[in-house]
């Protein structure tokens, strides 16, 4: 059942992905964040151990992960308050899990021999990761120093976590509308790291896929024709 599932391990990890950056379009904002959002988090760290389920000892840290944000998420609920203590320790852990993921992720979309749909689910996981790594660093920075961001609406129509979620993949697409922006110096280099990851993703294990692609389709071509 594992086995047959892990060829899926991609697709299974983006669709998890796609669910939580684009949930709340299909039901309340503040439903889906409060409620739905921690648990579907743990479902995508589920799908991160499945991915990374052929290395045990890193698979085991991922578990262990899993286990400590699921202690933090029930602890917030049992105490019905937000606890910033809990809550920059669960971003930390969130931190380290898409790191270790998204390292993972380039590492087996690197080493793939043939591109195929599960090789492109796996390019574009790891680009979505990179804007969910971003968003962590900027909780984090905004965590511990409030007010680092300038332009961030923490009302009942745009939460804390959805303005930073918004601007880390504005920053990581180099979009930059300049509505949210950095002001202290930790924030700007954040934003700096951002861009840059996301460019030097682009630009390097993107074109190695589509080089690899190329290759294959030319060497199919010339099998074809013998």
């Amino acid at each position: 059942m594992l086995e047959k599932l892990y060829s899926f391990r991609f697709e299974i990890f983006f669709f998890t992905l796609i669910i939580i950056l684009f949930g709340s379009l299909i039901m309340p904002s503040l439903l889906f964040e409060n409620i739905l959002l921690p648990f579907l988090f743990q479902v995508n760290i589920l799908a991160g151990i499945l991915l990374i389920s052929r290395k045990k000892k890193i698979m085991y840290f991922l578990i262990g992960l899993l286990i400590i944000t699921g202690i933090l998420i029930g602890t917030n609920f049992i105490q019905d308050e937000n606890n910033s203590i809990l809550n920059f320790i669960k971003m930390i852990v969130y931190f380290l899990f898409y790191l270790v993921v998204t390292s993972e992720l380039i590492l087996q979309v690197w080493k793939a021999k043939e591109v195929g749909k599960n090789v492109i689910f796996g390019l574009v996981s790891g680009y979505v990761s990179l804007g969910l790594i971003g968003f962590f660093i900027c909780l984090s920075i905004e965590m511990a120093n409030p007010n680092s961001f300038q332009g961030l609406l923490v009302n009942n129509t745009e939460s804390l976590t959805e303005g930073l979620m918004y601007f880390s993949y504005v920053t990581l697409l180099t979009i930059g509308y300049g509505d949210i922006i950095p002001v202290t110096k930790l924030a700007h280099k954040a934003a700096i790291l951002i861009g840059l990851m996301g460019q030097i993703y682009l630009v390097v294990l993107t074109a190695i896929v589509v080089g690899k692609y190329i290759n294959q389709t030319s060497n199919e071509k010339i099998k074809n024709e013998f």
